[in-house]
């Protein structure tokens, strides 16, 4: 009999996560140790971290239209945070390690993500599926 290995739950998080970012049109995921990029055609929409920098947190970080990051970390800090270096790019992180993950959430930030990067043909392509 083979046994499966177990999961960890960031892990699982990344599976689900991986499966909701490449529904979108041309994405493909790269992996870096504990942590994932997510890309449409060359350019990064989303990223997994996994206690990145020894922060114990696991989170996807996405872009978001100006301003509204900051908004949503100061509405909601135990889930949403600013994320070094891609803060001031209009980037917001939402934490997948509190509670229970609200994934219809997280497909409307991957997508609102994929939207603002993606070439205009792939972004108008999803608006139009959608």
């Amino acid at each position: 009999m083979v046994r499966m290995a177990r999961l960890s739950a960031a892990e699982m998080r990344l599976a689900r996560l991986t499966e909701i970012a490449l529904s979108l049109p041309e994405t493909k995921r790269q992996i870096y140790g504990s942590h994932a990029q997510f890309l449409v055609r060359k350019r990064t929409f989303a990223y997994f971290l996994d206690n990145h920098h020894g922060d114990g947190i696991v989170a996807v970080t996405c872009k978001v239209l100006p301003g509204d990051n900051k908004a949503l970390a100061e509405a909601q800090p135990a889930r949403f945070y600013l994320p070094d270096y891609l803060a001031s790019k209009s980037w917001v992180a939402l934490r997948l390690d509190r509670g229970k993950v609200d994934w219809a959430e997280v497909r409307e930030l991957l997508s609102g993500s994929y939207a603002l990067i993606a070439p205009k043909r792939l972004a108008d392509r999803l608006k139009a599926e959608a």
